[in-house]
């Protein structure tokens, strides 16, 4: 089975065949070489949808796609789909920067938070999505070396250490991506 992924980022390809290719068999994931859509959902679901129809739609082969952020609990869920954008471009040093002044007089018990993950996948029979949600609180501070995006100022539940001190094969087996991954692994080896 072909299953193209939505992204041209060729390091996340990289990184979704090495999970999902080994986990099921006869699955081959490949690239996506058509044009970016507009990202102008209101949810990561609405989001991911938007990537993998337009991955359907060009390729004519079955699509999966992911949307992901962080929502903070006191900021109603933001940054939520903005994520990426929270400091008004795509540095991540400047988005943590931005939401840790955002969160400075915020007591410890009020900083809740949680890393999540949509993925959606589009086929000839329909749509189908999967959600993974990793709860956790903000850091006062960027601590680690591992990860990226706000790894470094997310402490996990059950954790107290931030995600990006975690050991990469420590956090690959509760994040929000890992969860939603093994569902999806899950729907397509039930598949007939």
């Amino acid at each position: 089975m072909k299953l193209v992924l939505a992204t041209h980022n060729q390091g996340k390809l990289a990184e979704m065949r090495a999970i999902l290719e080994p986990a099921v068999p006869g699955l081959e994931l490949v690239s996506y070489d058509g044009p970016e859509p507009v990202e102008n959902g209101t949810t990561f679901l609405e989001n991911a949808l938007i990537k993998a129809r337009a991955a359907h739609i060009h390729t004519g082969l079955p699509a999966i796609a992911d949307d992901s952020g962080v929502a903070v609990e006191i900021l109603g869920g933001s940054p939520g789909i903005f994520t990426a954008i929270w400091s008004g471009g795509r540095d991540n040093a400047e988005n943590r920067q931005l939401l840790l002044r955002q969160l400075v007089d915020i007591p410890d018990e009020h900083r809740a938070a949680a890393f999540i993950c949509t993925i959606a996948m589009v086929t000839d029979d329909g749509e189908v999505s999967f959600t993974g949600n990793w709860p956790g609180v903000i850091a006062r501070e960027e601590r680690g070396e591992h990860g990226h995006g706000y790894d470094p100022i997310f402490v996990p539940d059950g954790f107290e250490l931030t995600a990006a001190e975690l050991e990469p094969e420590l956090k690959n087996a509760f994040s929000h991506r890992a969860q939603a991954l093994g569902q999806l692994i899950s729907f397509l080896n039930a598949a007939p």
